[in-house]
């Protein structure tokens, strides 16, 4: 194996980071933004899953990061709902690198955007989506996740094709989730799914599934193993979304059956939902349900607009993040793959 000197590693690792990252981070950033397809490659043959999870409110970010640091882990930073807003995008991502250049964040992340909601295969809603799309690949995401679990197979596939164009066009990371189906077929649709994006030639690099379609049953880890066995004959790797809702004890169990990339969102909703006085986590019940959402999913939403905590509880939170964060990435397997990940794309590609 070639040694490559420490203190050169950062720099070539830097030079995979995607075009959109580097001009949305600019050029004096030593933030190692990358595309999932490099991290998934440098950690072949490990058994870990990326860890992704959920920034609801900013006091987390410098937990999260930092328990990355203290694991030495990679690190999927998921904005559940950048098109809440026009701005919402682009003011998670000035959070982001606000935060790690300041506390000197150099383990590799990876952006999430999404999953964005496909409702209808509608021209209408089409046109406005992959407009928004466009902003988010200009925004400096690494990876688009599509959730067009409300469409048919044939639908889904039609839809991705159209999305997918400002994604694949800058060679960033495509997901999506399992289209809608017949509760017991949902084999059938990922393959008619799978068929139908590999006819049109879309590179998708996650199918993702809702944990909700999950169990720590024998027959659920048969199905995540036979999900996983049907994406690996397409090229396509496994992703679980909305884990951890009952007990991070389930985490290593998708790690087991091949999962490439892990969602947990849960425990870190309930964190930030805790932070606040009661009236204010008492609305956001009260609105959520009317919206049909979770309080921690509408905190997503709503986060920027509420008052902002006070010193005390965002120190509290943000021991709290780090604490859970840990947990979370020994959980995926995650521990050390920070170093031994930017070891690998140094070596075989940052030249």
């Amino acid at each position: 194996m070639i040694l490559v000197p420490r203190m050169n590693v950062l720099d070539k690792v830097l030079t995979l980071r995607p075009t959109s990252v580097v001009a949305r981070l600019g050029t004096r950033s030593r933030l190692p933004v990358l595309n999932p397809r490099e991290l998934l490659a440098a950690l072949e043959g490990v058994p870990a899953a990326l860890p992704c999870v959920p920034v609801p409110v900013r006091p987390m970010l410098p937990g999260l990061l930092a328990a990355a640091r203290g694991e030495d882990a990679v690190l999927g930073l998921m904005c559940p709902h950048p098109l809440a807003d026009r701005g919402a995008a682009e003011r998670f991502m000035a959070a982001v690198q606000e935060v790690a250049e300041a506390d000197g964040h150099t383990r590799p992340v990876f952006l999430q955007a999404g999953p964005v909601r496909v409702p209808r295969a509608e021209p209408e809603t089409l046109e406005q989506l992959q407009e928004g799309i466009f902003r988010l690949v200009d925004a400096g995401f690494s990876l688009v996740s599509l959730d067009v679990t409300r469409l048919e197979a044939d639908e889904a596939a039609e839809a991705v094709r159209q999305l997918s164009v400002p994604v694949l066009e800058r060679e960033l990371a495509l997901e999506v989730s399992l289209p809608a189906g017949a509760e017991g077929s949902e084999l059938d649709g990922a393959q008619a799914l799978l068929e139908g994006l590999q006819r049109q030639g879309l590179a998708v690099r996650f199918l993702r599934v809702s944990a909700a379609l999950l169990g720590e049953e024998d027959q659920d880890v048969q199905f995540l193993q036979s999900l996983v066995e049907l994406a690996g004959q397409h090229g396509v790797g496994v992703s679980v979304g909305e884990a951890g809702r009952r007990s991070a004890r389930v985490l290593p169990t998708y790690v087991a059956a091949g999962v490439k990339k892990v969602e947990c969102a849960a425990p870190f909703e309930r964190l930030a939902l805790a932070a606040y006085p009661e009236p204010v986590r008492t609305s956001l019940e009260q609105k959520a349900e009317k919206a049909g959402l979770g309080a921690g999913e509408l905190l997503g939403v709503m986060g920027a607009q509420l008052p902002a905590l006070e010193a005390q509880e965002a120190a509290r939170l943000e021991a709290l993040t780090f604490a859970e964060a840990c947990e979370v990435l020994a959980a995926l397997g995650a521990s050390r793959t920070g170093w031994k990940s930017m070891l690998f794309l140094a070596e075989k590609w940052g030249d």
